[in-house]
C-alpha cells in the first residue's frame, strides 16, 4: 500500500514524519506534501485530486489533514468531502463502515498543537521545565477544547517556563515534541480519530 498525505503546512509534515513510523507497518510507503497554509491546500485540492485519479494505483490511498482553526467543522469537512467525490474517489465517510475507501479527510481540532497537549509526557520530555502536573490542569485536560487557540496556549506555557521569550518557532516546537510522542497514549480525540482511520485503512 502507498499513501499520499496532503497537509497544510511544513510543521504538520514534521509531525507526521516523526509519528507515522510508529503507526504504520513498515511495508507501507508514503509521501507527505505540505502546502503554504490551509487556503493554498483548499484551492489546489480539486485539481490535485483529479490528478491522483489518473495515476493512483489500486492500493493507493490519500489522507488530507487540515487544522480546524475556528472554522465550522461540518462546513470544512464537507468541502474536503465534496472535492474528493467530484474527483471520483470514495471517502471514508462515504464508505459507511465498508473497507473500500480511497480518501480520508481529517481535521486537527482546533489546531495541530492540540495533539501536543494530548501527549503531555512528550511535551515535558521535549521541554523539561514544563511541570509534569500540566496533565492535571483543567484547561488542558481535553486538548480539543482549549480556549483561545492551542498554538497560543502552547506558546504561553513555554514562555512561562522560560522557553521562546521572543515567540514560539512552530516548526522547531513541532519537531522537538513529536519525536517523543506515543500515538497510542494521546488523549486528543481528533488525534485518536486520525490514528484510528489510518489503522483501519491499512
Amino acid at each position: 500500500m502507498h499513501i499520499e498525505f496532503l497537509v497544510e503546512e511544513y510543521s504538520a509534515e514534521v509531525v507526521l514524519t516523526s509519528i507515522l513510523p510508529r503507526i504504520l507497518e513498515e511495508e507501507i510507503s508514503y509521501v507527505i506534501h505540505p502546502f503554504s497554509g490551509k487556503t493554498d491546500l483548499l484551492s489546489q485540492l480539486p485539481n490535485r485530486l483529479k490528478g491522483y485519479r489518473k495515476w493512483l494505483p489500486e492500493d493507493g490511498r490519500i489522507v488530507v489533514l487540515v487544522d480546524q482553526d475556528g472554522a465550522d467543522c461540518r462546513t470544512l469537512k464537507a468541502k474536503l468531502e465534496e472535492a474528493a467525490k467530484k474527483a471520483g474517489f470514495v471517502t471514508k465517510s462515504d464508505a459507511q463502515g465498508r473497507n473500500k475507501f480511497e480518501v480520508i479527510n481529517r481535521l486537527a481540532i482546533e489546531e495541530l498543537e492540540a495533539w501536543f497537549f494530548g501527549d503531555p509526557e512528550a511535551l515535558v520530555q521535549a521541554y523539561p521545565r514544563v511541570p509534569a502536573t500540566i496533565r492535571r490542569k483543567a484547561q488542558y485536560r481535553n486538548p480539543d477544547t482549549i480556549v483561545g487557540g492551542t498554538w497560543e496556549a502552547l506558546e504561553r506555557v513555554l514562555k512561562r517556563t522560560g522557553y521562546y521569550s521572543c515567540g514560539m518557532p512552530k516548526v522547531e516546537t513541532a519537531r522537538n515534541i513529536s519525536k517523543y510522542m506515543d500515538p497510542f497514549r494521546n488523549s486528543s480525540k481528533s488525534f485518536q480519530v486520525f490514528r484510528d482511520a489510518l489503522l483501519e485503512m491499512t
